[in-house]
Parts: C-alpha cells; structure tokens; sequence
C-alpha cells in the first residue's frame, strides 16, 4: 500500500494532481485545502497518501496533512460514506469546520456540502461525535508554550485548520499577519484560508 508520496507536481486539474515520483506519474485526488496548499510550491512536495483498492482500480487520494488524511479514514469508517463523499466533505470544509460542525450537530452546515443529505448528515453526526473532537483542539492549546493574540472566532479557526495541515507556530503567525485586512473585514473563512495558504506558499 502507498502511504506517502514525494515528487513534482507535473499537472493538475480540479480535484486531481500528477505527481512525479521518480519519473512515475502518480495520479492523486486531492482535497481542495490539499490542492491550495501544494498550489505555486515549485520542486518538490510530500503528500500523505490513501489507497483504496477495489476489484478493478486501485486510487490514490492525497493530502497535505497527515491529520486530514486521518480525518479522511475517520470518515471512511461512517456506513455507507465512500471515499468519493469522504473527499467532498473535506472539500467542502476543512478539517476543522468538519470536527466543529460535528460537535455542534450542525446538520445544516453539513448538508451543504455537495453530495450529502440529512441523513448522511445525521450519520455522520451520530457516529463521529466523539472522535471527531481528536481534530477539534484549537492551535493555542495544542502549542502551550506559543503566543497568541487575544482569542476570535475567525483567527482560532484558521490556527485550528493550519495546525491540522502541520504547519508549525511561527508560519502560523506569519499567515496571520498575511491575512489580517481579511480577518478584520469578517471576509468568508474560505477565502482567508485560501489567501492564508497562497501567503505561506511564496
């Protein structure tokens, strides 16, 4: 089973990277934080790897974090959730709006992810309740000994989601300087996220 992949990215499309490994072209699927996080790096990248075989295929899905694709498995795990569905929730939200949304029961936020209905949504409430909370502890505490600016709902959601894709302190403080107009004029996480990941990918 491949686990870990470190090459070029050599293509891309929407969803999807060619990674380069040793003159081997692996195609992955990718998260969208995934595809966002690798975008402008030039040389090489790691992504932690899934495989998932079936009778007739065998399909590689990656991500930039080990914790997302732990996340990705945790979602696996949920009855009749494949891993086409599990890659659209992660898609459609990061690793920790997943965890929050769980947590709170917030089965319209989930939802509104492509793909899935209530009772998916339910499912995925009643089964991931309590491990979901793994991926659900903010950035501050998960570095004790790192200094933080005074808490806000969108600056500890972006700590949360960059700590889960394994960046460390301080580029976590650089990303929040990067995208702090952002934060002060309440912009959609999404695009803080994106412009967050762009900052830290220069």
């Amino acid at each position: 089973m491949i686990g870990r992949l470190r090459g070029e990215v050599v293509s891309r499309e929407a969803g999807t990277l060619i990674l380069d490994v040793g003159g081997v072209g692996y195609e992955v699927l990718v998260t969208t934080t995934t595809e966002l996080a690798v975008a402008g790096k030039s040389g090489e990248v790691i992504l932690h790897v899934h495989t998932h075989v079936k009778e007739d295929a065998l399909t590689l899905f990656g991500f930039a974090s080990g914790g997302e694709r732990d996340a990705f498995r945790l979602l696996l795990g949920v009855s009749n959730v494949g891993p086409r569905t599990a890659l659209a929730l992660l898609s459609g939200l990061t690793v920790a709006e997943l965890a929050d949304a769980i947590a709170k029961k917030d089965l319209l936020r989930l939802s509104k992810v492509q793909g899935i209905g209530k009772k998916t949504a339910e499912r995925l409430v009643f089964e991931l309740q309590d491990k979901m909370k793994l991926f659900s502890i903010p950035a501050g505490d998960a570095q004790p000994g790192a200094r933080r600016p005074p808490p806000s709902s969108a600056r500890d959601d972006l700590l949360s989601a960059l700590g889960n894709l394994g960046y460390k302190p301080a580029q976590q403080d650089r990303a929040l300087i990067a995208v702090a107009g952002l934060l002060e004029a309440k912009a959609p996480f999404e695009e803080v996220l994106r412009e967050a990941l762009r900052a830290l990918a220069r």
